[in-house]
């Protein structure tokens, strides 16, 4: 997989040859992406974005857009509050808007970040791809997956084992009775059947 550094000079060279800016942008990201109290929603968590996604990466029409979603979908990862989509989508369009990229671009940009929060199908097949891989995590491997609840129970940590389960158990459940988890044909081949099984699996651990 490229470096994700790579990947995002190449992306800001579009619109500056400003070395130093995209530096101190990228810094930013990492600051942010490697705080501490992030043991899921980190770099790495943005490299397999990248990594899913590149066997469909024919489909996605703007891939600049994704591509900057991806970067910026979780800047803002704070557990107790509700509005960590929004403020990361205003946050982008704070960053990317001096830069002269097309009004069209932010607002993709925007719509694919703003959609993490519901997950629900789009009008926009970019978008649906996008959550599609954001959620990709759940079809992996019964280990990653294992790993993957361990490390989201570590990043709700300020909460007590009584509150969480019972949290974990809604979240678990609300994916279980949607009619189908992931919303385009590639994801859902790939990913559908193994991510029920191993939400009914960590289901069955929160009873």
């Amino acid at each position: 997989m490229e470096n994700l550094q790579l990947i995002f000079t190449r992306l800001m060279g579009q619109y500056t040859e400003d070395q130093k800016l995209i530096e101190k942008y990228y810094s930013l990201i990492e600051k942010k992406y490697n705080s501490s109290k992030r043991h899921y929603h980190n770099l790495e968590h943005l490299s397999n974005l990248f990594a899913v996604l590149a066997p469909c990466r024919s489909l996605i029409i703007s891939t600049e857009a994704v591509d900057f979603a991806i970067f910026y979908h979780d800047i803002f990862y704070n557990v107790s509050r509700k509005d960590n989509e929004l403020k990361s989508a205003q946050f982008a369009r704070k960053q990317l808007v001096p830069l002269g990229i097309p009004g069209v671009t932010i607002e993709l940009i925007s719509a694919h970040i703003e959609a993490t929060q519901t997950h629900i199908r789009s009008t926009n097949n970019d978008t649906n791809l996008f959550t599609d891989a954001d959620l990709s995590i759940l079809g992996s491997n019964p280990g990653t997956y294992l790993q993957y609840t361990k490390s989201i129970r570590k990043e709700y940590n300020i909460y007590p084992e009584i509150l969480y389960k019972p949290g974990r158990k809604k979240v678990v459940e609300h994916f279980l009775a949607m009619p189908r988890i992931f919303k385009t044909p590639y994801f859902y081949e790939h990913f559908e059947s193994p991510a029920r099984e191993n939400l009914l699996s960590e289901l069955h651990s929160l009873l």
